[in-house]
């Protein structure tokens, strides 16, 4: 794993509303998180951790503080400058939102042609691929509506990582999968992050996969109030 930092967060707050009704949600969070590693924010319901992903995430605008991602600061950057580190990329949400008219393969190459990249035929054997090993390779032609919720979800997992994203922004990416596949994917992010240096930063109240965490961060109320890194 490397030492270098893929996400620097400094004295970052947020507030949701406007006039009487604002109301702060993030309190100066600060956390500088390893290229490679595997991190997982907890917290109850309403704590700011799907927030802090979504702000990291370069899919909110930061108000007060700085992001720094891969080496581009978020703060007050050029909407071409989010537009290009968006690229470098994947997310994994509890919804895995599907394009109901595509099969498998064709909603995971969507996660290709966005970079517009390479050829069609190449681009469809790396979805089969990724598909293959999500336990996939018998259902790639088939739509959405035929699929159950934990392949439809693994489908999506596919799409977030088929273009070998840098970092990979996941909230709850486990939730519909049962142990042995929810575990399946957080190996593979893990894999991913040894062989390749990707970066994971999960939300998640799966108890399952804290032990394969290199690095657990509990926020109530919008603040850090534990980090814990794992040791070798």
């Amino acid at each position: 794993m490397s030492s270098t930092s893929a996400i620097i967060v400094t004295e970052l707050n947020h507030w949701f509303g406007q006039g009487e009704a604002r109301k702060q949600a993030i309190f100066d969070v600060n956390l500088k998180i390893k290229t490679g590693s595997l991190t997982v924010l907890m917290g109850p319901s309403g704590s700011g951790k799907t927030t802090v992903l979504t702000l990291m995430g370069c899919l909110r605008d930061i108000q007060n503080g700085q992001v720094e991602l891969l080496g581009y600061k978020l703060f007050d950057s050029s909407q071409h400058d989010k537009d290009s580190i968006r690229r470098r990329l994947g997310f994994i949400f509890q919804a895995h939102n599907l394009h109901a008219s595509l099969s498998a393969t064709e909603n995971v190459l969507m996660g290709l042609q966005v970079h517009g990249a390479g050829r069609i035929a190449q681009q469809t054997k790396a979805a089969v691929h990724i598909l293959d090993l999500l336990g996939l390779g018998d259902r790639t032609d088939y739509l959405p509506e035929n699929l159950s919720g934990g392949q439809k979800q693994r489908v999506a997992i596919a799409r977030a990582l088929v273009a070998n994203p840098q970092i990979v922004f996941a909230d709850e990416p486990t939730a519909a999968l049962d142990k042995e596949s929810g575990i399946s994917v957080v190996k593979m992010l893990k894999t991913l992050g040894s062989s390749r240096g990707t970066t994971t930063v999960m939300v998640t109240h799966d108890n399952r996969i804290l032990d394969m965490a290199d690095r657990i961060i509990v926020l109530e109320d919008g603040r850090v109030v534990s980090d814990t890194l794992k040791t070798e």
